[in-house]
């Protein structure tokens, strides 16, 4: 109910803006949840007394798919950053800084409690959907999406200061289980190397390559990483094609110069 009145609210007050509709719904959901949790009264309590132990595996994908008709996009990110943080056995306090300062930046810091309750609902999860939810994301996100997804994953994994064989394990099988290649996952993992043989994966190529063949593949990749390809999405969408795009072209100039191109 809430969440469609602010929806529409935010769409005027913002003029027209898709942004502004979206925060609107996530205000709204906030007092559609308050709500709901006010009529549950000691039901709700008697719930969170069993612990979160005898959730099954239905209930999670279950709560999932309810807080998507309300956040989409924040709790896809929530979801999937749960599964990165427990992939190494520990979740790091960096880990959740990163997640909270992501998500500061991005929605503004009113929203960030609603949103870290959602992680925290997945992190006490004993296990994820991650199946069903990665299928939900390929029917709803574009390929650019879905690789901005794994760039941010990628950040979680490293804000602990180095990515572990086993977060790595766990980044490819997400990138499999968006639809994402190989040599797409390759080039977003050397986003996170800072190293002339980053460089390279960043623009999908090995070192034996010809100079015709890097200046090809940067062409390629400009073109299909150019953010203008996301311009209708949310604005931190963009942020992370406009990171992507600078990354190919330092890339590019880096190989250039070792080179002597």
């Amino acid at each position: 109910m809430y969440s469609i009145i602010f929806a529409v609210l935010g769409f005027v007050i913002f003029r027209g803006s898709f942004l502004g509709a979206f925060i609107g719904l996530i205000v709204g959901g906030i007092f559609d949840q308050a709500q709901r949790m006010r009529r549950g009264g000691q039901n709700g309590q008697q719930g969170q007394g069993q612990g979160q132990r005898g959730q099954s595996f239905d209930d999670i994908f279950s709560y999932y798919r309810q807080q998507t008709q309300r956040y989409d996009f924040p709790t896809q990110l929530m979801a999937l950053s749960a599964y990165i943080m427990k992939s190494d056995g520990r979740v790091v306090k960096s880990e959740l800084n990163f997640v909270k300062d992501f998500f500061s930046r991005q929605f503004g810091p009113q929203f960030t409690n609603t949103h870290l309750q959602s992680l925290k609902h997945f992190l006490d999860a004993p296990s994820l959907p991650i199946e069903d939810i990665c299928a939900d994301i390929r029917m709803r996100g574009q390929i650019e999406i879905r690789l901005q997804l794994i760039q941010y994953l990628f950040g979680i994994a490293r804000a602990d200061g180095e990515v572990s064989q086993a977060e790595i394990s766990t980044l490819q099988r997400v990138a499999q289980l968006l639809h994402i290649s190989q040599a797409d996952f390759r080039s977003v993992q050397g986003l996170f190397k800072h190293t002339l043989d980053g460089d390279y994966e960043i623009l999908g190529i090995d070192k034996s390559a010809t100079d015709d063949e890097i200046k090809k593949a940067y062409r390629q990749m400009a073109v299909r990483f150019h953010p203008d390809k996301v311009a209708h999405e949310g604005e931190e969408v963009q942020k992370g094609a406009k990171e992507k795009f600078q990354k190919i072209q330092e890339a590019y100039e880096n190989i250039k110069k070792a080179r002597g191109i």
